[in-house]
């Protein structure tokens, strides 16, 4: 195991939340594991008509993005690689069926249960690993990638396909979350908070309609798609509650943008309700 990692420096008088209920869809037992451990699973959360419809519109963005990497010299833009792995963004600015998905009552509850009574999303992607992708993706928190205040918001692994250990299910170090946001350094692949964790990481294989749900500050990765023919197919939704911002130095002073565009960071939940 590596050394204790480093938090950022931005990352000032973090306290970790608990969640107390009454809980609309998760039990006290999985509020409880999110919080202690940082993540939890649901399997079956939608169904196979539901999924099917949702994988016909991200296709055709995966399609896109695909072609687009491969006018690129080296097939690559950032951390996305032709025939590996693709990132296809903002996907409710272009399907109605990803801009009902993120605004039903599944995650209307979810996020009722783990983040409170107003919630926007902020942010979705599809995230597509090609059979053959021999690079595991870096350990990293979301909250690495952008840094949010509040820190603490919820980031939802919808598997489209069933993702198996040896597909590139997610990987996640548990109980480094409560710490809030680590320090986090460029790689060749992506941002990185430590290249080995300093604890047991934990697997978690879902099938296609389930969920993994983790905190902005859980610690985590995936792993290779080892097989000959199977596409890896997630889409990731994040919703952070109301009012957060986004924090970057701009010429040596902090500048916060309000994370509430109004075409994809719509209202989730106001007072605890479905927006009119």
């Amino acid at each position: 195991m590596s050394a204790a990692p480093v938090i950022d420096p931005r990352n000032r008088d973090f306290v970790w939340v608990d969640r107390s209920g009454p809980s609309r869809l998760l039990t006290p037992q999985q509020v409880r594991a999110f919080d202690e451990q940082g993540f939890v699973v649901i399997e079956d959360a939608f169904d196979a008509d539901t999924v099917a419809g949702l994988v016909a519109d991200l296709d055709e963005a995966e399609r896109a993005t695909d072609a687009f990497l491969r006018t690129r010299p080296d097939g690559r833009l950032f951390i996305a690689r032709a025939d590996e792995i693709t990132f296809s963004p903002h996907l409710v600015n272009r399907s109605e069926r990803a801009r009902a998905f993120t605004r039903g009552k599944f995650f209307q509850d979810l996020v009722h249960d783990l983040i409170g009574p107003n919630v926007r999303l902020y942010w979705d992607q599809a995230v597509y690993k090609k059979p053959g992708t021999e690079v595991p993706f870096p350990w990293h928190q979301d909250n690495g990638y952008t840094f949010v205040e509040p820190q603490q918001y919820v980031t939802c692994w919808v598997a489209l396909t069933d993702a198996a250990v040896e597909t590139g299910c997610p990987w996640i170090v548990p109980g480094l979350h409560r710490g809030g946001t680590l320090r986090h350094e460029m790689t060749d692949l992506g941002w990185e908070c430590f290249a080995e964790p300093p604890a047991p990481p934990v697997a978690a294989p879902v099938r296609a309609g389930g969920v993994v749900v983790f905190s902005s500050l859980s610690p985590h990765k995936t792993g290779p798609n080892r097989s000959a023919d199977h596409v890896r197919k997630a889409y990731i939704v994040q919703f952070a509650p109301d009012g957060a911002q986004v924090l970057e130095s701009v010429e040596g002073r902090t500048v916060r943008t309000s994370c509430d565009a109004a075409d994809r960071q719509y209202p989730v939940l106001i007072d605890g309700k479905a927006p009119a």
